[in-house]
């Protein structure tokens, strides 16, 4: 019992709020993955205060998606993060990102080659990844054009701090679909959403 004290103790907060939480996070991801492009925000769900280093959006969206059926892949070891996710919702972590429903890479530079992930089948193309990647900012880097569903005609984006093998490796994914592999760049609290039906090139 003295265990488990000290265990829920140096837990990491999760929502004030599950269930309305889970809903607006779960509400902004889909309308990111709905709009690819746009900037959204997640917001007064958590506490500043955590002792995962992972940013806030990462951690909300994680909270929100996962649950026992879903294992989680962590590119960069983080037991803070991973103790939440098995309080919070029972997610087993996976040693391989091969393994994973969904993965969380903090470090973008050391982000494997895509074709290491679950990419679906043509059976189940749901049973494919969703990548979280934190990047340094999500403006301010090269220009990517993004065309595809969602989208009225194109929009820019340019976040800072993502690997240049990922939009290779993404593009030779495209005559997959629907295999492919859903991905969210987040920073902070706010993030964007990459569907695999989002053509990117970049400038």
């Amino acid at each position: 019992m003295e265990n488990a004290q000290i265990a829920l103790s140096t837990l990491t907060p999760g929502f004030a709020d599950p269930v309305h939480d889970t809903q607006a996070v779960f509400r902004t991801l889909l309308d990111a993955l709905s709009r690819p492009g746009t900037i959204g925000e997640v917001g007064n769900v958590l506490p500043d205060v955590r002792a995962t280093r992972a940013e806030l959006a990462a951690f909300a969206a994680l909270l929100s998606l996962c649950d026992y059926a879903t294992p989680v892949w962590l590119a960069q070891p983080d037991a803070a993060l991973g103790s939440a996710l098995r309080f919070y919702t029972g997610a087993p972590l996976v040693g391989e990102p091969g393994a994973a429903a969904f993965a969380y890479v903090h470090d973008a530079s050391a982000l494997p080659p895509l074709e290491r992930f679950m990419l679906g089948t043509a059976e189940s193309p749901e049973q494919a990844v969703t990548l979280l990647i934190r990047v340094e900012a999500l403006t301010g880097g090269i220009s990517v054009v993004l065309s595809g569903p969602g989208i009225l005609d194109t929009e820019t984006i340019a976040p800072v701090g993502l690997p240049e093998h990922f939009w290779r490796e993404r593009a030779a994914l495209a005559p997959l679909f629907p295999c492919g592999i859903d991905c969210y760049l987040v920073s902070g609290t706010r993030l964007i959403g990459l569907p695999r039906t989002t053509q990117a090139k970049v400038n």
